[in-house]
């Protein structure tokens, strides 16, 4: 099988918006289907902007003593696990976050059974 001698490698992959400019582009001409553009009138209200559909605000945690910071606010926030806490610090925070009455919305993850077989 024939190889190019030079390929081109993909540094990085842009994410970020760019407005399209092209004359025959069809998200810039906004046809029917296409991908919609930015606009401001998208923006949800100011008083539930940041809600989850629990109706509370999400605040990330990374161990027991940003918890603490909740027990005031525990009906207005909920608790989200970092992602890079480990299972063993979850398992304390899910712990005293039951008993402070606050809302862990992934209290599930990477928490197992252990099988005594």
């Amino acid at each position: 099988m024939a190889v190019p001698l030079l390929t081109k490698k993909i540094v990085k992959k842009r994410t970020s918006w760019r407005r399209p400019k092209g004359i025959d582009s069809r998200v810039r001409r906004k046809f029917k289907g296409c991908t919609l553009m930015p606009n401001i009138g998208y923006g949800s209200d100011k008083k539930t902007r940041h809600y989850l559909p629990n109706k509370f605000k999400k605040f990330v945690v990374h161990n027991v003593s940003e918890l603490e910071l909740l027990m005031m606010h525990n009906r207005t926030y909920c608790a989200e696990i970092a992602h890079n806490v480990s299972t063993r610090k979850r398992k304390e925070i899910v712990e005293r976050a039951a008993q402070l009455d606050i809302v862990v919305t992934n209290k599930l993850a990477r928490l197992r059974s252990q099988e005594d077989e």
